[in-house]
C-alpha cells in the first residue's frame, strides 16, 4: 500500500515516524496531511533513506538542481556538488543529466545520495531519440513510459512530468502573446511533440499509467509548470494558470488514486504577484504542497540570481510555498560549479529559515534567539557556531583580527553591546 492509503486506514508508517521526530510534531499530525494530499513523503520503496516530508506545517525545504551537460560530462565534479550541496544544508537534489551515461551518472547519484533524488524524465526521453537516430517528435508513448518506469525501478523519490502542457492550454499561451514562449526544456519537448503529431500529451492523455507507475513505488508525483514564465512580462498570464488549473484536477485524480503529489510553480515573478501565485495554487490544487524556482523577481541580475531568487524564495515560503528549488549565481549563464552549488543553497536556507520564521513553524525561530543572546555576550565562538555558514563567518572573523577580542574591526571601542554592558 502506498503512504497515503495506509494513512487512510489509520496506519502510522516507519516513514511518518521518522519524518514526525525530524519536524517536532506528532505522528498522528503527520499521517493527516498525508491523507488529504497537504504534505507528501518523498522516499522511492527502493531508496535507503530516511524520508523528508514537504507541504503543510513543515519546514520549508530546499531543493539542489545538479547533473551534467552535453558540454560539460563530469561524473565526479556532480558527485562533488551532491555533496556539497547535502553538506550545505539541501534537502533534496534533483538529478538533471544531460550528457553522457545518464544512466549510470542517476544510478550512481542515487547510491551516493542519503537525501531523496528526483528526476527529470522527459530529459533521458530526448537523449535516447537521438541514439536511436530519431527526433523527440517521432517517439511513441511507450518510449516515454518506459523510461519514466526506467527512472522508478532506480529508486528516484520524486519525478517532474510536464503533464499541464496541453492542445489546449498551448493554445493559450499563442494566443496571450509571450516574450519568452516557453522556457522549460520538457515543456518545449511536450509542445513540439503534440504540434508535430496533432496529437494529445502523452502524459496527460495516459495519466492513469502515469499514477499506476508512481504508485507501485510510492514515487512522488511533482507536476512541472512547462509553461511557467521566462521573464517577469509573462508571469501570471492566461497559459500558467489554464496548466495550474490542468495540474489541480490532475493532482485530485492522484489523490483519489493514492498517489502522492505536489505541484511546480513560476520561476519569474514581480514581487506583487508572488503572493497571488501562491493563493491561487493552494485554491485550485486543494492545498497540495507548492515546489517553486525561485521564484525571481527581476530578470536583470545574471551573476546574481541565488540572490533575486532568495527575495522571491523568502516571499513565497512565507505565502505558503513549501519546496524552494535554488538557483545559483550561474543562472543563465553556465553549467554550476560546486562553488555555485554552495551559494545556491546557502540563500535558498535563507529564504526558507525566514520564511518559516513568518509562517511560525515550530522551533524556526530558536536559533535566532540563541544567535541574539550569544551576540549579546559577545560570544565570538557560539556566534560562529550557530551562524547558517560557520565557515564564512569563521574566515571573515579571522581575516580582520580587532586588537580588543570582545569586539570587531567594525566598531571597535564604539561597540554599542560592549559600552552598555553584557548585563
Amino acid at each position: 500500500m502506498s503512504q497515503i492509503e495506509q494513512a487512510r486506514k489509520k496506519i502510522i508508517t516507519n516513514q511518518m515516524k521518522i519524518v514526525a521526530l525530524s519536524e517536532g510534531v506528532e505522528s498522528s499530525a503527520i499521517r493527516s496531511v498525508i491523507m488529504n494530499g497537504s504534505a507528501v513523503i518523498t522516499r522511492n520503496k527502493r531508496h535507503s533513506i530516511e524520508p523528508v516530508a514537504i507541504g503543510k506545517g513543515f519546514r520549508t525545504k530546499i531543493n539542489a538542481n545538479i547533473g551534467t551537460s552535453q558540454d560539460k560530462c563530469n561524473l565526479k565534479e556532480e558527485i562533488k556538488k551532491l555533496k556539497v550541496a547535502v553538506s550545505a544544508g539541501a534537502d533534496t537534489v534533483m538529478d538533471l543529466s544531460t550528457g553522457g551515461d545518464v544512466d549510470s551518472i542517476r544510478r550512481t547519484i542515487i547510491s551516493e545520495s542519503h537525501v531523496p533524488v528526483g528526476t527529470v524524465p522527459l530529459y533521458q526521453v530526448a537523449l535516447d531519440a537521438v541514439k536511436k537516430g530519431k527526433s523527440f517528435v517521432e517517439l511513441e508513448r511507450e518510449e516515454i513510459f518506459e523510461v519514466i518506469e526506467r527512472h522508478a525501478e532506480d529508486g528516484v523519490d520524486f519525478v517532474t512530468v510536464h503533464c499541464g502542457v496541453t492542445r489546449g492550454s498551448l493554445e493559450r499561451i499563442k494566443r496571450e502573446g509571450r516574450i519568452m514562449g516557453i522556457v522549460s526544456r520538457g515543456g518545449a519537448l511536450i509542445a513540439e511533440w503534440i504540434n508535430y503529431n496533432r496529437a494529445e500529451n502523452p502524459l496527460f492523455e495516459n495519466y492513469d499509467r502515469l499514477l499506476r507507475i508512481a504508485k507501485d513505488f510510492d514515487m512522488v508525483l511533482s507536476l512541472g509548470d512547462g509553461l511557467r514564465p521566462g521573464c517577469l512580462a509573462d508571469a501570471t498570464d492566461r497559459g500558467q494558470v489554464e496548466e495550474l488549473i490542468i495540474l489541480g484536477e490532475l493532482a485530485q485524480r492522484a489523490l483519489d488514486e493514492g498517489v502522492q503529489v505536489m505541484i511546480e510553480g513560476p520561476g519569474h515573478v514581480p514581487i506583487n504577484q508572488i503572493e497571488a501565485n501562491i493563493l491561487l495554487e493552494k485554491r485550485l490544487c486543494h492545498g497540495a504542497p507548492f515546489y517553486v524556482l525561485g521564484p525571481l523577481v527581476t530578470d536583470i541580475a545574471p551573476g546574481y540570481d541565488h540572490i533575486t531568487s532568495a527575495i522571491g524564495g523568502a516571499i513565497a515560503g512565507a505565502a505558503g510555498a513549501d519546496f524552494l528549488c535554488y538557483v545559483t549565481p550561474s543562472e543563465h549563464l553556465r553549467l554550476p560549479t560546486a562553488e555555485d552549488v554552495k551559494e545556491g543553497v546557502i540563500a535558498s536556507k535563507i529564504a526558507a529559515h525566514a520564511a518559516d520564521i513568518a509562517k511560525g513553524v515550530k522551533g524556526a525561530l530558536n536559533r535566532d534567539m540563541d544567535m541574539a543572546r550569544a551576540r549579546k555576550a559577545l560570544n565570538w565562538d557560539e556566534q560562529i557556531r550557530l551562524s547558517i555558514d560557520p565557515g564564512r563567518s569563521k574566515a571573515y572573523r579571522e581575516s580582520s583580527p580587532p586588537t580588543d577580542k570582545d569586539v570587531c574591526t567594525m566598531c571597535g571601542s564604539l561597540c554599542a553591546i560592549k559600552v552598555t554592558g553584557s548585563e
